[in-house]
């Protein structure tokens, strides 16, 4: 018996039904996250990456979703990131994306925008010749980057004089993720999320201020979107922030994401992926969590009517699962144990233990790692010979 004939285990059944997700239909209901991994050399995608994906694809990911791809050059504290502003970046994605495709997942990109957290010394930055943008000039508190020496932390930021610059660079990476081959777009991003957040946003013009304004930037960048890939755009939110400093008092976060998710899911997307608290991206800050910690299913489900939801942080199979049957979610994102394990999907469908151990020290490459060995932590981690 094959392995596509083989039934799923009980517990993990409701994972593995098909999915039309905007144009395209998706095997099983299990969605890779987008995870940095730090492999891409000067930001252009390789060789290495295009293996990564494919044992993945191979692993029976329904849906990978990309890592955060830079629409623009930026000192992000992810040194070797990959990007989608060049004509070898295309060139490179295009080669993931025809491969994974050819194992028959889907694939699409996460562009991205770190916002505030980039730096002024870190050599991307240097290279762009740009002050590191923010909706206003508000440093993030806490935060280091491991490959500039010191502590340095986060910046105060430049505030940025015309968002709409910052979204036509959001449609060019569109234009050229479609050129790349890839079936969907999610938009997500650092920025996003910034001018969103009242305690990063404190903009006094159209772009801040009233919880319109300060989503207008969010919503103007989907707009842009959707005459380029049509139904085929999502977005990813983390309401219960905390992470990058992030994070408004509870009340605020209701009243902003409800009314974000509702005037986005009027727009046609495909579907959104919320993320749940999960305290590994949370942060201490003034000796108190930064987080706001609250249940996002319970909180924004409600206020999504026509687009798929996909939730994200801390899923078991089994949960996942449980969800799905109970109508609560439509498809669920994993992270960490992609990571570790190239055949996840396989091992949930057929109960097979995931017992790779992760490689805390290479999970993403900084400075100083000798390229020759960056399939360590990466591509190196066991799939099971039978299931």
């Amino acid at each position: 018996m094959s392995l596509a004939s083989r039934p799923a285990v009980a517990a993990t059944k409701a994972l593995f039904t098909s999915l039309k997700v905007g144009d395209i239909t998706i095997p099983n209901r299990i969605q890779m996250s987008a995870l940095t991994r730090n492999r891409a050399l000067n930001t252009v995608p390789n060789d290495l990456m295009k293996e990564y994906y494919v044992q993945r694809a191979k692993g029976s990911a329904g849906l990978i979703i990309t890592e955060g791809v830079l629409i623009t050059r930026q000192g992000t504290e992810w040194q070797q990131a990959p990007g989608l502003w060049s004509k070898e970046q295309v060139a490179g994605w295009k080669k993931i994306t025809e491969a994974v495709h050819a194992e028959g997942s889907f694939i699409y990109a996460q562009l991205w925008h770190v916002g505030r957290v980039a730096h002024p010394d870190a050599p991307e930055q240097k290279l762009a010749g740009v002050p590191v943008p923010a909706p206003s000039a508000i440093s993030a508190r806490g935060g280091k980057f491991r490959f500039i020496p010191g502590q340095p932390g986060y910046t105060t930021p430049t505030e940025i004089t015309d968002p709409t610059v910052f979204i036509e660079q959001f449609k060019q990476a569109a234009i050229n993720a479609k050129e790349a081959g890839f079936d969907v777009h999610g938009a997500n991003g650092y920025l996003v999320h910034q001018f969103l957040d009242n305690t990063s946003n404190k903009r006094t013009d159209q772009w801040g201020g009233s919880i319109e304004n300060r989503s207008r930037f969010g919503l103007e960048i989907l707009k842009v979107l959707i005459p380029i890939f049509g139904k085929n755009v999502a977005i990813k939110l983390s309401p219960a922030g905390g992470y990058n400093d992030m994070g408004m008092t509870l009340e605020d976060t209701l009243e902003t994401f409800r009314y974000f998710i509702s005037e986005a899911d009027k727009l046609g997307l495909a579907y959104f992926t919320l993320a749940r608290y999960g305290p590994h991206f949370d942060v201490e800050i003034d000796g108190k969590p930064r987080a706001t910690q609250h249940d996002v299913l319970e909180s924004y489900r409600p206020y999504i009517k026509n687009a798929l939801l996909f939730l994200n942080v801390g899923l078991t199979p089994e949960e996942g699962a449980k969800l799905i049957e109970e109508g609560k979610i439509d498809g669920a994102t994993y992270g960490l144990p992609w990571i570790t394990h190239p055949d996840f999907a396989l091992r949930a469908k057929f109960g097979k233990p995931l017992d790779n151990n992760p490689n805390w020290i290479l999970m993403q490459i900084g400075e100083g790692e000798s390229v020759e060995k960056w399939d360590v932590g990466y591509t190196d981690y066991p799939a099971l010979d039978e299931y």
